[in-house]
């Protein structure tokens, strides 16, 4: 059982990821004091440095909370019953709605490869995205849908033109026009490998 004080730090740490995503969605990662996330969060800035070393650990946090609420609900729709094909679809334009939604855009799409670096940023999407990805071709392999080729290699080309696509949507004048298009273009490539 935990204690009064573990659950009020469990609270006090969420507030402050909580606050730094609301802050960072709207305001970007220079745009974004500590001072403001404190005060928002209705903490002290001595509570902050308690469970963060500084702002980029914070971002971290708050990266690593919203594609964790991502990956939960891509996975929910990847791993649903009923045809592996629809369900890859699906979980398609799940996605590309998710790259629409402007938590997702502005914190892992635009700022993530910044403030983390590219190296780190990827492999944190690779630590989260990936594994659900190849689950994906997996899953397609498995029910005869797509060729028989080397997972590995095929979800990586995918998780490529997932990320490329990603980017496309986020730095696009008409992201919804955008996401039809990144949708439409990865169908192809998909309806290409599938045997049926």
């Amino acid at each position: 059982m935990r204690t009064r004080r573990a659950e009020y730090s469990e609270s006090t740490r969420q507030a402050l990821v909580d606050s730094a995503v609301d802050l960072f969605t709207k305001r970007g990662y220079a745009g974004t004091s500590l001072d403001e996330v404190v005060k928002r969060a209705r903490v002290t800035k001595g509570a902050l440095y308690h469970h963060f070393s500084g702002k980029q650990a914070l971002f971290e946090a708050a990266f690593a909370q919203v594609e964790t609420r991502a990956i939960e609900s891509l996975t929910a729709v990847v791993t649903a019953d009923g045809d592996a094909w629809d369900t890859a679809v699906a979980g398609l334009r799940a996605y590309v709605r998710k790259c629409l939604d402007p938590e997702y855009q502005r914190i892992i799409i635009h700022e993530a490869p910044v403030v983390m670096g590219w190296e780190r940023w990827r492999e944190a999407e690779e630590h989260f995205s990936f594994g659900l990805l190849r689950t994906a071709v997996q899953l397609l392999v498995d029910a005869g849908e797509i060729e028989e080729a080397p997972v590995e290699i095929m979800a990586r080309l995918l998780f490529g033109a997932l990320s490329a696509g990603a980017s496309t949507i986020a730095s696009s004048s008409d992201p919804k026009r955008t996401g039809r298009e990144v949708e439409r273009a990865i169908l192809r490539v998909l309806e290409g490998l599938r045997t049926k």
